[in-house]
């Protein structure tokens, strides 16, 4: 059985950074896609960043500049590091898998069949 635990969420101030982490276990895919996504109060859950098992990566416009995905697959950990963050990014975060050929990183949410429960990022101006 597939589980994904998030975790890292915290509250900071604005411009400040925080690095998310995401354990992930019951799977041994060779071919995957994991990502981030994130929902705000009283919005629709959206793509944040997405990472294939050759280690190629997309990210919303959003957040382009500021966070960077990555994985350790030694430790079956994703990560997102957020750096000059902003109110806006104000969300809780999920993780999600999609097993499967991931040739072209994906940032679309129907994509990902596991999701874990998320973790919440506050962001203070």
């Amino acid at each position: 059985q597939v589980q994904l635990v998030e975790s890292g969420g915290d509250s900071v101030q604005a411009g400040g950074s925080l690095t998310l982490s995401c354990r992930t276990s019951g799977y041994t895919y060779v071919n995957y896609c994991l990502a981030w996504f994130r929902q705000a109060p009283g919005k629709e859950r959206e793509a944040v960043a997405t990472i294939n098992n050759d280690g190629r990566t997309a990210y919303a416009d959003s957040v382009k500049g500021r966070f960077t995905i990555s994985k350790d697959n030694s430790r079956n950990t994703l990560y997102l590091e957020m750096n000059n963050l902003r109110s806006e990014d104000t969300a809780l975060y999920y993780c999600a898998a999609k097993p499967g050929i991931c040739w072209i990183p994906s940032l679309v949410e129907s994509d990902y069949s596991h999701w874990g429960q998320g973790t919440q990022v506050t962001v203070s101006s």
